[in-house]
């Protein structure tokens, strides 16, 4: 089974940053919404752009944001990706790709079956679909520990590539690693001490948990 590659998501300090360089993560999320307590503002966005060049994926992760906003966000951090969290059709993905000239990875929230069918509705407007667990209605989407069940997967012919994020930490990643195939894993609270706070320990825990699978 290929490794898959790792997202660190919700960065907001050098320290953090060096820890998911020095894991080998190949990318790294900068959030975007306000209300999330792994907000980035435009001038951490910029310095951890800046400090990543070269050295790690920049994915910019938006929940149904303004164009404005998102071209701000491209500038400042030198993002390689859009992450699109939100309500996003495929006809805007599609849109925001060649405005921007950057890839799309478009998340899908999944609690059964026939969400899992949305996928091909983001063929040709999406570089990527990131499954992650359905949160309850009013919450933010992700970042809240939820997984979902990933038996759902099982014989799934994925229409585009993807990658699985919902509920990861270093306990549980080799087991969805092996059990789903995943090109890509992404990680966020299961890294935190508290909201908005990553460990470095962490970070190196599921690197290596995720490798070892």
């Amino acid at each position: 089974m290929p490794t898959p590659a790792i997202k660190i998501c919700g960065l907001t300090t050098p320290e953090t940053l060096d820890a998911a360089i020095a894991a080998r993560a190949e990318w790294f999320g900068l959030m975007f919404v306000e209300r999330s307590p792994r907000y980035a503002a435009m001038d951490v966005a910029a310095e951890l752009g800046q400090r990543a060049a070269g050295r790690i994926g920049r994915v910019g992760v938006f929940v149904d944001a303004v164009d404005a906003a998102i071209a701000e966000a491209v500038a400042a951090a030198k993002l390689d990706v859009l992450q699109l969290h939100g309500a996003e059709t495929p006809q805007l993905c599609a849109a925001l790709r060649a405005r921007h000239g950057l890839p799309v990875w478009k998340v899908l929230s999944v609690s059964a079956g026939p969400d899992l069918e949305r996928a091909y509705d983001y063929v040709g407007a999406a570089d990527l679909v990131l499954l992650d667990a359905k949160t309850p209605k009013g919450a933010l989407p992700g970042g809240l520990g939820l997984t979902f069940d990933w038996g759902l997967l099982a014989g799934w012919q994925a229409p585009l590539p993807w990658g699985l994020a919902g509920g990861l930490n270093p306990g549980n990643v080799a087991e969805a690693v092996r059990g789903t195939g995943a090109a890509l894993i992404d990680a966020s609270s299961g890294l935190e001490t508290a909201p908005g706070t990553k460990d470095p320990a962490l970070i190196a825990a599921f690197c290596a948990a995720a490798r070892g699978a």
